[in-house]
């Protein structure tokens, strides 16, 4: 008798940062094999070997550049090749910067909307493929709170984070009879690696509740996923700004713009 594929949990943004945290909650729960995924060996090994010390949970650590137009498909076919079904996708990896759409660097512009845009799309569409398959499964996408409004300094990074939310409340419709589940996550600023805390007061972020340990994002965000929650916005201060957000007059965004320091309008 053909032994059954293991059922496994696979997240992107793996070594650092929410995902990371995931990874651990994922492993103390115990009921899925992980498939870890970063670009970061190094880093992805620690996180491997850290997670498979404390609760003895299998491990695959796969390495792979999200940022490349043809990583969905080679991912794809590594996880076959391990013979695990992913029951569970964690769509986590991304990037940050700030700065006016006009002096973005054109190839870090562009890493961003392959690691926000084109690779969690496209691994949506090979493992849900999967997943409706097999009449189970579910997936969290994460956007950011950043999707409920527009602002200037962000538009790539905002524009990307709107994309993956509407995204998955398509794609949540469309799987719902098949029995899989699809949440969008959507933290606010996190302490993570994203944020140059040279630029960044981390701490006084931290301590005034406007930066969140990704410990409990991660918390909140596995509680939604498991219970089939369409939605997760961590943290009160998070979801108060959501309709917040909602509520400022575009003329009051644009005159922010106007004046404020850290996006300064050229002269000349």
């Amino acid at each position: 008798m053909k032994t059954p594929p293991l059922p496994a949990a696979l997240v992107t943004g793996a070594c650092s940062g929410i995902g990371r945290e995931i990874a651990r909650r994922l492993a103390v729960r115990g009921d899925h094999a992980l498939v870890l995924v970063s670009e970061n060996r190094e880093r992805l090994d620690v996180v491997a070997r850290e997670v498979f010390a404390a609760h003895g949970t299998l491990v695959h650590p796969i390495v792979c550049d999200l940022a490349r137009p043809e990583s969905a498909g080679e991912l794809h076919a590594a996880v076959r090749a391990l013979g695990v079904d992913v029951d569970v996708l964690v769509a986590n990896a991304g990037t940050f910067f700030f700065g006016e759409v006009a002096d973005a660097d054109p190839a870090r512009a562009n890493t961003m909307l392959q690691l926000h845009v084109v690779t969690p799309s496209l691994l949506c569409t090979r493992f849900a493929r999967d997943m409706r398959a097999r009449r189970r499964g579910r997936i969290m996408l994460t956007s950011s709170i950043s999707a409920w409004r527009a602002f200037p300094g962000i538009a790539y990074y905002g524009g990307t984070k709107t994309y993956l939310r509407t995204f998955a409340a398509a794609l949540r419709s469309e799987l719902a009879p098949y029995g899989v589940t699809v949440t969008t996550l959507a933290p606010g600023a996190t302490d993570t690696g994203l944020y140059d805390p040279t630029v960044v007061d981390m701490d006084r972020a931290r301590r005034f509740g406007v930066m969140m340990d990704p410990g409990k994002v991660a918390d909140a965000a596995l509680r939604a996923m498991f219970s089939g929650k369409a939605e997760c916005v961590p943290g009160a201060f998070n979801r108060f700004a959501t309709i917040a957000m909602r509520l400022v007059p575009q003329r009051v965004i644009d005159l922010v713009r106007r004046r404020a320091p850290w996006l300064p309008v050229r002269v000349g």
